[in-house]
């Protein structure tokens, strides 16, 4: 059961181009979001329909990849584990934000 420990699975769509960091040391990341949806019905018996929208962080030699063949629009599925971080905005708020840590993705639209 372990490994079913911290592990999501998302099939969604990329809100917009990925955006890729490069740092001094070479290495690099991939930051996207991707939004999944999700229907159901009211009291009333209306279909209302949802977006969720999921923050991806891509890392490794995964980030190639989400480089040279993943854009605004793809269909895309993910897995990997949820983190959260916090930071503090130039307000001086402190604000919170949850990210999936993709280990492996599946390209599912040409």
């Amino acid at each position: 059961m372990n490994a079913l420990r911290n592990k999501v699975q998302l099939i969604g769509r990329l809100g917009q181009d990925p955006e890729i960091i490069n740092f001094s040391n070479g290495n690099k990341i991939a930051k996207f979001s991707i939004a999944t949806d999700d229907s159901y019905k009211d009291k009333s018996g209306n279909k209302v329909e949802r977006a969720y929208w999921h923050n991806v962080v891509v890392r490794g030699g995964l980030v190639n990849v989400v480089e040279n063949y993943i854009s605004k629009g793809k269909e895309i599925a993910v897995e990997g584990k949820l983190t959260n971080r916090s930071y503090e905005d130039k307000n001086g708020n402190q604000r919170y934000i949850t990210e999936v840590i993709c280990n492996e993705l599946l390209m599912l639209s040409k």
